[in-house]
């Protein structure tokens, strides 16, 4: 490998995983995993290596049924369990109740256009920005870590594609000052890896610094694409979810997140051996038979291919392809 393709696999690979399964991922599903089945899915994420963990959100129960328990899942786990875990959360309110219960970590979420902000939190955007200082002030009350999350950065469902402007002015907007790290949500899954290297380097360079995440959906198949470019463009965290799951109850059009298997065999972060990726497929698996939903993860199908040769494959007499590699609803 020559010396741009080292410095390339250097950046792919330094970029952090946060696997959002447990928040994006379940939103349109119809069953409703048990606490315990929360529980046992983070732990075994922590386990293989997963750097950072979306378990839940502070939406309404009964607007998301499947986000109910997330309070007790934050309450049963460890400080240093939590330390590595995030919650979605919308107003103030959300992060007092969150922090009581022992989250630190919060990603604040609002939408670059009023229309899906309206839809997705109830209010405008501008009015989601006026609350966002007191939201700060909670979380740095328990020395917490808060997110600006931006969704629909690129396009809205109900106003088309979202001028850049847009998002910078968000970024720069002085109520936002305190927030760590900024997401940029590419909530359809609707842009090009040009838009994503582009709009990732403006916020880099045209706003405060903060660390810079990239979520994705993989809905017109360039999920691994745009993180891709997202990572190089100066992205240090990822969001993924196991088998494609996933996708926004109120943007009409979207569908499941890029793919935490396929993020990671294209990224291949140290923590990341063949052993490693074969337990995350079987998670993953076990995990999309439950809730009957199909697995979409490129890199998870071709793990359970006939081509031995290759490294990446799980052998057929690995205790691993015992468990069942059902496909859910495929």
């Amino acid at each position: 490998m020559n010396q741009h393709g080292n410095t390339l696999a250097s950046t792919l690979s330094g970029a952090i995983l946060r696997d959002v399964t447990l928040r994006d991922g379940l939103q349109l599903t119809g069953k409703v995993l048990s606490t315990e089945r929360k529980l046992e899915t983070v732990r075994e994420l922590l386990r293989l290596g997963v750097p950072a963990i979306e378990l839940g959100s502070m939406a309404r129960p009964d607007l998301v049924p499947t986000m109910a328990n997330t309070l007790e899942v934050v309450q049963n786990l460890t400080p240093e369990e939590l330390e590595r875990c995030w919650i979605w959360v919308a107003t103030p309110g959300h992060v007092a109740k969150a922090a009581a219960a022992g989250a630190r970590n919060f990603q604040y979420c609002l939408s670059a256009s009023d229309s899906h902000n309206k839809a997705n939190i109830g209010r405008t955007t501008d009015e989601s920005l006026a609350a966002l200082p007191q939201a700060v002030e909670y979380a740095q009350a328990v020395n917490g870590q808060i997110q600006l999350c931006i969704a629909t950065s690129f396009t809205c469902p109900f106003e088309g594609t979202v001028p850049e402007e847009r998002v910078l002015a968000i970024a720069n907007d002085p109520r936002a000052e305190g927030t760590t790290d900024i997401v940029l949500c590419d909530t359809l899954g609707q842009a090009i890896p040009a838009q994503v290297s582009g709009l990732i380097q403006r916020v880099r360079t045209e706003s405060p610094a903060r660390r810079i995440v990239y979520h994705g959906h993989d809905t017109w198949g360039l999920g691994v694409a745009n993180t891709l470019a997202a990572i190089q463009a100066g992205a240090a965290m990822v969001d993924g979810a196991l088998g494609g799951l996933g996708g926004c109850p109120f943007a009409p059009g979207a569908s499941g997140n890029t793919s935490s298997e396929d993020i990671l065999f294209a990224t291949r972060p140290g923590w990341v051996t063949p052993g490693t990726f074969a337990d995350l497929v079987v998670l993953s698996e076990k995990l999309l038979a439950e809730l009957g939903e199909p697995n979409r993860s490129k890199a998870a199908q071709g793990a359970r291919s006939k081509a031995p040769a290759f490294g990446w494959v799980i052998p057929s007499d690995s205790p691993a392809s015992a468990t069942s590699c059902a496909t859910g609803g495929e």
